[in-house]
């Protein structure tokens, strides 16, 4: 009977806190939402709750872009590591333009211009976990994802 009663009790108990800790989520999540709402962007950021402090990453991605849901999630969660991988190791970007003018029969000329941007940055980061995800009133499906400060290694 004791066995029982110490096994109910552990039960108990970590229900209370696995309680506490899902209620402590869903207000930093409403808070992180309420936050971009108002002042939306992308890219990185730290913030801090009372206790903690986290790394979040957003970004915003056409959903019609994408086959399935599957490959979505996928591609957002690659680059929001490549966004915090950014923010923590830097990038090297390279810039440059083509500009291509033909001459018509007629004596007037098309231009085209081609831009071409390399971006290469040295690291990973892959402690990110998907805290949420909303569609934005102009259709975009906009992605956070987060990682205690603490828990970041850079490679």
């Amino acid at each position: 009977m004791k066995v029982l009663l110490s096994v109910l009790f552990a039960f108990v108990a970590i229900g209370i806190n696995a309680q506490s800790y899902n209620s402590d989520r869903v207000s930093f999540t409403n808070f992180l939402i309420r936050m971009y709402n108002d002042a939306p962007f992308e890219g990185v950021r730290a913030v801090n709750d009372y206790d903690n402090a986290f790394l979040i990453s957003v970004l915003a991605l056409d959903k019609d872009k994408y086959k399935t849901e599957a490959i979505l999630n996928r591609v957002a969660s690659v680059k929001a590591m490549a966004n915090a991988s950014r923010y923590f190791n830097g990038s090297n970007i390279t810039q440059d333009m083509i500009i291509h003018t033909t001459e018509k029969t007629d004596g007037t000329s098309d231009t085209e211009i081609i831009e071409n941007i390399r971006e290469n940055s040295v690291g990973y980061v892959k402690a990110l976990e998907q805290l949420t995800n909303f569609k934005r009133k102009d259709g975009l499906q906009v992605f956070i994802f987060i990682t205690p400060l603490s828990a970041i290694k850079t490679n």
